[in-house]
């Protein structure tokens, strides 16, 4: 069960896999009890679109969130709650993850994909050789990396055309061309 904003139970919508995090509440602003937020989305003017969001709390309390008004200080938003209207109410909300349904994440060109489509996919040769789980996504200048748990180890998966043929996020399925030294 998690509890909504307005102080009701209601049934539970998310497990944590069904939601995305696009932003972080940060600290009070102003005297109307806007938050500001830490981005932790690509798309910062997803924000204005919001009627309702899912707060969860660094330990694991989730409540459901109906948003008043937004706006932005540079870049990033200022987001007022109806339920947290005043800088005391909102100050009892910094820290806490502000969520969605992946069914409203923003559609991503073709050949992109979300870091959550990717962790948890199971890795194969092009020989169809199971060798492991994506377990983590670095971001590096040129391109990302994969980190591949396979047996007891870790094996870092250049996110290149080179190496990765294929990925089927509705399989779980990532095909990788296996070069010199990749596996070691």
């Amino acid at each position: 069960m998690q509890v909504d904003c307005f102080g009701s139970l209601t049934e539970t919508v998310s497990a944590v896999d069904m939601l995305i995090t696009i932003g972080k509440a940060l600290k009070p602003w102003g005297i109307k009890g806007e938050v500001k937020v830490q981005l932790m989305t690509d798309f910062p003017e997803r924000f204005k679109e919001l009627d309702r969001v899912y707060l969860t709390s660094p330990a694991g309390k989730e409540i459901v969130c109906r948003v008043a008004s937004v706006r932005y200080s540079g870049k990033a938003p200022l987001i007022l709650f109806k339920e947290y209207d005043t800088p005391e109410k909102a100050k009892a909300i910094s820290g806490w993850l502000i969520q969605v349904p992946k069914e409203e994440a923003v559609p991503l060109p073709e050949g992109s994909f979300y870091r959550h489509e990717l962790i948890g996919m199971e890795v194969f040769s092009e020989a169809g050789e199971k060798l492991g789980t994506i377990t983590d996504i670095f971001e590096t200048g040129s391109n990302d990396v994969y980190v591949m748990k396979s047996g007891g180890k870790e094996i870092y998966i250049p996110a290149t055309s080179e190496v990765v043929k294929e990925i089927d996020t509705k399989a779980g399925r990532m095909v990788i061309h296996l070069m010199d030294g990749l596996m070691e």
